[in-house]
């Protein structure tokens, strides 16, 4: 809004003195982003000016909109809700405001040109994308690398200095679910036996788990017993889960907690997720330890 703001204030402010001969200092009309329900860029709330008017705040949204259409070339529509003006910018405007920023990149990063950046630099995280280690990766992902990765770049043009960050969550109860339904009913199964990618394979069992978890517990209903109560004693419970979560985060895959060794893969990793190429590497995101045995997406 920042980047017409001020022009669209100008033609308020001309619209009011034309219409009601009210001078209003374009400094002291307040703008605010049109709510996503509504169609419009910006709006303005017509109810401060209905005394001058002498008219309902949907007819005066009206009148001012249609004078501010008159004046600017920014506008290219407009509606009324009750007393709220919505106002929508051409579309030229946006094509003339990247063609120029793609011939001179400093009018958005640097803050003696732009408004919407601070001076201050700073030192921030960006978290992106952190997939489910449970499941395989899907388009979704693609699109969370893309924009996690955009807002770093644009970001450190700005001049800040960032951090690009993935977290590899491959503990708790959502991997235990996997690893007990593997061990349960899994009979050594691989990637390579099933003919399956590793993320494939562990997202089969977390379905599992769910499938026969729900198949134990209408058993039990069937017997008799309550269905919150069924839900805590089935054999494949959320009990026997937590045990093995725990040993999880006890007893973490491939290296011994809060060592440098741990703490320098970890930065390494992240830098890894987070260049370019992401998007297309075949990198590791599910892991399962069970006899011994490690199974990762490939």
């Amino acid at each position: 809004m920042v980047l017409y703001e001020k022009e669209l204030k100008s033609a308020v402010s001309k619209a009011l003195l034309d219409l009601y001969s009210v001078t209003v200092s374009p400094e002291d009309i307040l703008l605010q982003e049109t709510r996503k329900e509504f169609s419009g860029d910006v709006t303005l709330v017509t109810f401060p000016y209905i005394k001058a008017s002498k008219k309902s705040p949907e007819q005066t949204g009206e009148e001012i909109g249609e004078k501010v259409k008159s004046f600017s070339p920014l506008v290219d529509n407009f509606n009324v809700v009750k007393g709220f003006l919505n106002i929508s910018v051409t579309d030229d405007f946006w094509k003339k405001y990247f063609t120029d920023v793609t011939a001179d990149q400093s009018l958005i990063f640097d803050p003696s040109k732009s408004a919407l950046l601070s001076a201050e630099k700073k030192f921030l995280m960006v978290e992106y994308s952190s997939p489910n280690t449970n499941k395989p990766l899907h388009l979704g992902h693609v699109r969370n690398n893309l924009l996690g990765y955009s807002v770093s770049e644009l970001l450190k043009a700005a001049g800040h200095r960032v951090l690009k960050v993935n977290l590899v969550n491959d503990r708790g109860v959502h991997i235990c679910k996997s690893m007990l339904a593997w061990k349960k009913f899994g009979r050594g199964e691989t990637p390579e036996s099933a003919k399956m990618k590793g993320d494939h394979l562990v997202g089969k069992y977390y379905v599992l788990f769910d499938r026969k978890y729900k198949e134990e517990v209408e058993q039990l209903v069937s017997k008799g017993m309550r269905k919150e109560d069924a839900e805590k004693k089935a054999p494949l419970g959320f009990a026997e889960a937590g045990e093995i979560a725990q040993h999880a985060v006890a007893h973490p895959v491939g290296h011994r907690p809060g060592t440098r060794r741990q703490l320098r893969r970890q930065q390494l990793q992240q830098r890894r997720f987070a260049r370019p190429g992401f998007a297309d590497d075949r990198q590791h995101f599910a892991r399962i330890k069970c006899k011994g045995y490690i199974a990762a997406g490939d």
